[in-house]
């Protein structure tokens, strides 16, 4: 049961022959909240109106009337958006309430804007990112590309998904890097994951194999005791010297040197990604010391190792 409590007339504009009126009322609920409905309405004033007669007495022109839900809503959006809209602002974040999610279009509409150089110019100039934000929105985006990776790990992935993982997460290989080259192809027969520009502006090499698909690092027997690669391995080794050789013929080649951006070519390293390590044991950790440094232009790294590193570079207990 319901009943009409209390009423309201507003007049909004009063003209001769058009009266513009507000009317809204309250009706209470015994088992519900009570309401407020809003009508608004524009009526035929006639020769004879006076002040303070109803509206239903009146011949309206146009007439609408909002429901509680509805007049609640109106009320949310003159108080949130008619400031800033009347001062021609079409978009803005209120900072009474910055976290909520519907501002998140608004922040994304920013940075999805097409001249992405203008942009970071004007975030830069601006100050608008300050140095602890970004600094905490990098650490973010790595913490979630480490708990990303960990995931991959446990599917039984094609080694293009590892390529994007490393191509967006250079940084886990430490600091030797400073940028992925467009360009992967040695020659016409020789491609590799990644060529990548060292700190000291040469030409380094990334070669990665997935980390399943039945691929073992050690082989499954010992040789007089020892603990030796197996023949997958080999071969993922035999693939990067030959990298390695390539691009050192291809050192003086015009077209290459074009092609790498200028980068230099001088002594190429290769940095191997290969197979798993988190069940090693102290035997197969030293075999794994002693096969990395017979190599001085290639180094073997598990995706064990890598996930390792990339939680020390982020301050985790490992």
């Amino acid at each position: 049961m319901s009943k009409v409590k209390d009423k309201l007339i507003w007049k909004l504009k009063d003209k001769k022959t058009v009266l513009t009126r507000a009317y809204f009322w309250k009706i209470e609920h015994n088992t519900l909240e009570d309401e407020i409905f809003l009508k608004v309405g524009r009526y035929k004033k006639p020769k004879d109106f006076w002040e303070n007669e109803e509206v239903d007495n009146l011949s309206p022109k146009s007439e609408l009337t909002l429901d509680g839900e509805e007049f609640t809503s109106l009320i949310s959006l003159l108080q949130e958006h008619y400031e800033p809209f009347k001062e021609g602002i079409k978009a803005f974040i209120p900072l009474d309430k910055p976290f909520e999610k519907s501002n998140a279009d608004q922040i994304k509409a920013l940075f999805s804007l097409p001249d992405k150089q203008n942009l970071v110019r004007f975030i830069l100039s601006n100050d608008v990112i300050p140095e602890e934000l970004e600094l905490g929105l990098q650490n973010a985006k790595r913490i979630k590309a480490i708990e990303k990776f960990q995931s991959m790990l446990d599917n039984n992935l094609v080694e293009a998904n590892w390529q994007k993982w490393f191509e967006r997460n250079s940084w886990v290989l430490g600091s030797d890097f400073v940028r992925i080259l467009d360009e992967r192809s040695i020659d016409t027969k020789n491609i590799t994951d990644f060529l990548m520009e060292a700190y000291d502006g040469f030409l380094d090499i990334i070669e990665i194999k997935r980390p399943e698909g039945g691929m073992q690092f050690w082989s499954k027997a010992l040789d007089h005791g020892n603990y030796i690669p197996s023949t997958d391995l080999i071969k993922a080794i035999t693939q990067a010297t030959a990298y390695i050789f390539e691009i050192e013929r291809e050192a003086n080649s015009v077209k290459f040197l074009e092609r790498v951006d200028g980068v230099k070519t001088i002594k190429p390293r290769c940095i191997l990604i290969f197979g798993r390590s988190y069940d090693w044991n102290s035997k197969q950790i030293e075999a794994f010391r002693i096969l990395n440094s017979s190599y001085h232009n290639l180094s073997i790294m598990s995706y064990d190792h890598i996930i390792e590193r990339a939680k020390r570079i982020m301050g985790y207990d490992c």
